[in-house]
């Protein structure tokens, strides 16, 4: 299977599964991004398009390095710790097109 067609599949799979999923401003998306190297993590509310809350591993808080389940574990707990400070209890987890 070439680059090209792995791509288009990942992006297929993306849009079905965020056609399901919207964040609102009562339960905001949670996104995660794992990369080769870092754990991203965001608060998203897509009816006003704002980023309420974010996390990496490269924040100079965390001492995660890597993109392992420590560091996701420590992403986690850290953009929980945000999205709290916002007043935020509940989300709607977005896998990604994982």
């Amino acid at each position: 299977m070439s680059l090209y067609i792995r791509k288009q599949a990942r992006a297929k799979v993306r849009r079905r599964i965020r056609k399901k999923i919207a964040g609102t401003t009562e339960r905001p998306r949670l996104a995660v991004h794992f990369s080769n190297q870092n754990v991203y993590a965001q608060v998203i509310d897509d009816s006003t398009g704002r980023t309420l809350a974010a996390a990496s591993s490269l924040e100079k808080g965390l001492s995660a390095k890597g993109a392992n389940q420590a560091a996701a574990a420590k992403v986690g707990e850290a953009v929980a710790k945000k999205a709290k400070e916002a007043n935020i209890g509940t989300v709607v987890f977005d896998r990604g097109g994982f």
